[in-house]
């Protein structure tokens, strides 16, 4: 697992991270895991800047950043190219600011003698072995949003740094201060469109200065378009998942792009037997570790086909992942609770017209679903759901039949015991009490949440292709400037129901950088019949994982009658809550992985013990 850690106190460190590389200028900080040309740094005097991952900025650039530095102008700091950790150091202030993503998280622990930081919150839990917190991660699988415990992390004594936050450490100690907006100036899409295509182009860039080969998945209307950008840079390798079972057009697009764009060389990965949800979750040992329960434990056979397949076909390089592109480029209906909020009447029955077209149900019935969410803030929502955990559990019905709510309660929560139930209810009634500035509109709050859950699964994936390929994996839909660009178009003009993905379509026309009938394409490729293939192939390692000695049902998190209902109705081909048994089945692997794991994360340099 790469990560990176710090120590800020009076006192020398009393432990080292183990294979942890010190970073240049700053004082006890270290990278592990980082090639040498993902850790860059400039000081002058009290004056030190580091940047940790892909930064778009050169030397020259960082050197000149120390003004900014000195300025304590910790949102500019942000704004280069890339997915990237700032660590600046301006006198005896030191902040550490991760992404708005979540790619790059920041935790924190305080000890007696200083405070120590890092990127990994199982990495300070290891200091002294702090088990894992049994309510944030109730808060993990029953609401999904990373941000609604604000500053607590998933395990005990570790604290989180939230979404578009700051770590700044001093004399005097930690605190977390605000550099992200909770909402943006809003943009129209024309205006916004130059803007996304730069920052996408910037994005694209970054990843290929200095690199040797590139590589792309070929799919989606957003993988696409990374494809074609790295196309005007030279060669891209380019894999197109393309199982009989989905049944879906990606193929047909990625065979007619290739063809269109000479730079592209396009290989198709076929499915199988084994490339289906699920595989391979009867040996846990052959996942790689990762610092939270993560997606691609599910999907890892699917992924290690496409990677298997780029690796067969070029050197190792940099591979483009579309990841994100739908948190940033289009939206949920839910926006129609904005508008609603707004008094945007008019628009919302349009627009509530057009999507019961397309879910086949009443307008009446679309707006019936919005309008609970527009009379509510994001602090009374949260007392909603409390009250709602201490009821008895519903009966499952699929989410999109739920009405829209800022926080969604997830099937998840219904497999609870009472007992956890209640907690999440007191740690939710405490958190809203607590929210310092809440955003006006749903959507400007659920926006940041999917691309913070989006943001660490794909942490996951760039681990996986790390640890088995030696491969960079690039999201440059999860750079920080390609968000800002994206979110400050409002979501009802990004999710329009008429056009498909009209930003990207805006941002690209008249381009000869994406065809034209890639830009117009109106369709999505899907992969629930590799899910309920997943589901019934490996029912038997499903049923023991989510079993009786299941971890999670250790200590109440699942009960088994609701699970074993559910996957009883996943085996029967029947409609299932297949987010919620992911989310389960993915914690429950990374409860397993903790446990078994050999990996020391410190060295002792003292006579305090280090720990596992």
């Amino acid at each position: 697992m790469r990560w990176s850690t710090g120590w800020y106190g009076a006192s020398e460190p009393d432990r080292l991270p183990r294979s942890g590389e010190p970073v240049p200028g700053i004082a006890a900080a270290w990278a592990v895991g980082r090639p040498a040309g993902q850790v860059r740094s400039a000081r002058s005097g009290p004056l030190a800047l580091a940047v940790i991952g892909d930064c778009g900025v050169d030397d020259e650039q960082l050197h000149q950043a120390l003004t900014t530095v000195r300025a304590r102008d910790w949102n500019a700091l942000t704004r280069w190219p890339g997915s990237y950790l700032t660590i600046a150091c301006s006198g005896e202030s030191l902040a550490v600011i991760g992404d708005l993503a979540g790619q790059h998280p920041v935790y924190w622990r305080p000890e007696p003698t200083g405070t120590w930081w890092s990127t990994s919150a199982s990495a300070l839990a290891a200091l002294d072995g702090a088990p894992f917190d049994p309510t944030a991660l109730a808060a993990h699988l029953a609401l999904a949003q990373p941000d609604v415990l604000g500053g607590r992390s998933l395990f005990r004594a570790v604290s989180r740094v939230p979404t578009g936050q700051l770590l700044v450490l001093t004399p005097s100690g930690a605190s977390t201060i605000r550099y992200e907006p909770v909402s943006y100036q809003p943009m129209s899409l024309s205006d916004a469109a130059p803007q996304v295509r730069a920052a996408l182009s910037e994005a694209v860039d970054t990843r290929l200065d200095g690199t040797g080969a590139a590589s792309a998945d070929l799919a989606g209307l957003d993988s696409t378009t990374l494809a074609c950008l790295a196309a005007r840079r030279g060669p891209v390798t380019a894999v197109t998942f393309a199982d009989s079972r989905l049944r879906d057009d990606d193929l047909v697009y990625a065979v007619r792009t290739a063809a269109a764009v000479p730079e592209l060389t396009h290989h198709t990965v076929p499915g199988g037997d084994e490339t289906v949800y699920y595989s391979g979750l009867d040996d846990l040992s052959s996942l790689p570790l990762t610092d939270a329960p993560n997606a691609y434990a599910v999907t890892a056979a699917i992924k290690r086909a496409v990677l298997a397949t780029v690796a067969e076909h070029q050197a190792v390089g940099v591979h483009f992942t579309g990841a994100a592109g739908d948190a940033v480029l289009s939206a949920p209906s839910s926006y129609l609770a904005d508008l609603l909020r707004d008094r945007q009447y008019r628009r919302a029955l349009t627009h509530a017209h057009a999507h019961a077209r397309l879910r086949h149900v009443s307008p009446r019935t679309v707006l019936r679903r919005a309008r609970p969410a527009s009379r509510v803030g994001l602090s009374d929502a949260w007392r909603h759901t409390a009250t709602e955990l201490r009821r008895a559990p519903r009966e499952w019905v699929p989410q999109a039949e739920r009405p829209i709510s800022w926080t969604p309660l997830l099937a998840t929560a219904d497999w609870m015991s009472p007992e956890v139930r209640n907690q999440l209810a007191e740690a939710l009634d405490a958190a809203a009490d607590e929210i310092p500035e809440e955003p006006r509109h749903l959507t400007a709050w659920t926006d940041r949440q999917d691309l913070a859950r989006v943001g660490t699964d794909t942490s996951g994936l760039c681990e996986l292709a790390w640890a088995e390929y030696g491969m960079e994996i690039a999201a440059p839909f999860l750079d920080n400037e390609v968000i800002r660009a994206c979110l400050a178009v409002p979501a009802d003009q990004r999710g329009t129901p008429g056009r498909y993905k009209p930003l990207l379509g805006e941002a690209f026309a008249h381009t000869d950088v994406v065809p034209d009938f890639v830009l117009s394409r109106a369709t999505k490729g899907g992969f629930n019949a590799l899910a309920y293939a997943g589901l019934t192939r490996h029912a038997a390692v499903l049923a023991h994982l989510l079993g009786p000695t299941s971890r999670l049902s250790a200590v109440g998190l699942i009960t088994q009658a609701p699970v074993e209902r559910m996957l009883q109705r996943a085996a029967a081909g029947q409609p299932t809550a297949q987010g919620a048994l992911h989310l389960a089945v993915s914690a429950e692997v990374w409860l397993r992985q903790m446990e078994t794991t050999t990996t020391t994360s410190w060295w002792e340099v003292s006579n305090h013990v280090a720990a596992a």
